[in-house]
């Protein structure tokens, strides 16, 4: 890596970075005067109304950022950075996140429902695998090794389909749901950087320029001058897939890869782990009450921490830390652990850990309410 490749990641950072502050401030602005507000309601945790189309920004100035740094590499490098296999495969990326976008702009204004967002989310996983990206080891996870196509593929388009889901779900309170994707694909484009697979880091560099000024509008941003916003279905679908794209090709068989990163299924999902654990623990809380497995409830993460007492911001910094841990712990374990035992013991930290929250919450309401009654 030399002077030029330092020019490009910075490069990168700042054109989506500053095409994201740019664009964030207008998309807020149309939405005040029309009143395209998120709504406000039990579930909710805001009270104030806030844009919900922040996402909007997100497809549009990744995708300009990613094609400027295409063109100017191959121009400055005097090589083209895109072989058949991976033009194939940016494409596909692209045409599915346009699909995404679409779907999530018309589920942040009118409402789409649930099957006809999973139907989408299906094709674009068939998109994906179509290119190339697919499922082919496991590195023995539950003793499995190489995967036939057959397997891969489906389990691909499923994996797709469930972080698409778990980003959406995770985003519940300010800056979690950015916060939590800004490390993985900061992760991502490091260990991307590391292999000289140029393209997948330039989109994660991309991403995240355009994320920090998101970031800051949510968390930070005055809702009375109109600068805080959410991101809404759009900007989550977006993510998600972009970070299901990251951790498939990190998962991919490759010589080079498994010699520099051992382990990589798990080093991959380390950096998501936390969402997509979330999800299934809701799921099962859902079944096991009886409750319809789509309808929304405040049993995630993030409002088991608010029950605790805890500010948005606090909860926010909480969640990103357990993440964190469970990433760094699970990078420095896989040299010593077998990826079975590996991810078994992330299932069973992280259910003790929800066992102990849940205690606290179920002593707190009970103090409540005797000093109420007192």
């Amino acid at each position: 890596m030399d002077i030029l490749h330092l020019i490009e990641f910075a490069f990168t950072v700042l054109t989506g970075w500053t095409l994201g502050a740019m664009v964030l401030p207008r998309i807020s602005l149309v939405s005040f005067r029309r009143r395209l507000f998120d709504s406000v309601d039990g579930r909710k945790l805001h009270t104030a109304h806030i844009p919900r189309l922040g996402g909007i920004a997100f497809f549009p100035c990744i995708t300009i950022t990613v094609s400027l740094v295409i063109i100017g590499h191959n121009q400055w490098m005097g090589s083209n950075m895109l072989d058949v296999d991976l033009t194939n495969r940016l494409l596909s990326v692209f045409c599915g996140l346009f699909l995404l976008y679409l779907t999530g702009m018309m589920d942040d204004l009118i409402g789409v429902r649930y099957r006809s967002k999973f139907l989408i989310q299906i094709l674009c996983g068939i998109l994906l695998v179509a290119s190339g990206l697919c499922f082919d080891n496991l590195y023995g996870l539950f003793g499995i090794e190489a995967m036939p196509y057959y397997i891969g593929a489906p389990f691909t388009v499923f994996i797709i389909v469930y972080i698409l889901n778990a980003i959406n779900l995770i985003d519940g309170i300010d800056g979690l749901a950015s916060g939590l994707s800004i490390i993985a694909f900061f992760a991502f484009g490091c260990m991307f950087i590391r292999l000289q697979w140029w393209m997948y880091a330039f989109i994660c560099l991309a991403t995240i320029g355009v994320l920090l000024p998101f970031f800051y509008y949510n968390v930070y941003g005055n809702v009375h001058r109109g600068r805080k916003i959410f991101m809404g279905d759009t900007g989550s679908l977006t993510i998600g897939m972009l970070l299901a794209v990251m951790a498939i090709r990190l998962s991919m068989s490759d010589p080079l890869k498994e010699s520099t990163f051992p382990g990589a299924v798990v080093i991959a999902f380390s950096f998501l782990i936390v969402p997509m654990l979330d999800v299934v623990r809701v799921v099962l809380h859902r079944w096991r009450e009886r409750k319809p497995l789509f309808l929304p409830d405040r049993n995630h993460i993030h409002h088991k921490f608010i029950a605790l007492g805890l500010s948005q911001r606090q909860a926010m910094a909480c969640i990103i830390g357990i993440a964190l841990s469970f990433a760094v712990v699970n990078v420095f374990l896989i040299h010593c652990l077998s990826t079975t035992i590996l991810f078994l013991l992330d299932v069973a930290v992280w259910t003790v850990l929800h066992c102990y929250i849940t205690v606290r919450i179920n002593r707190k309401n009970k103090l409540e309410k005797k000093l109420y009654r007192k």
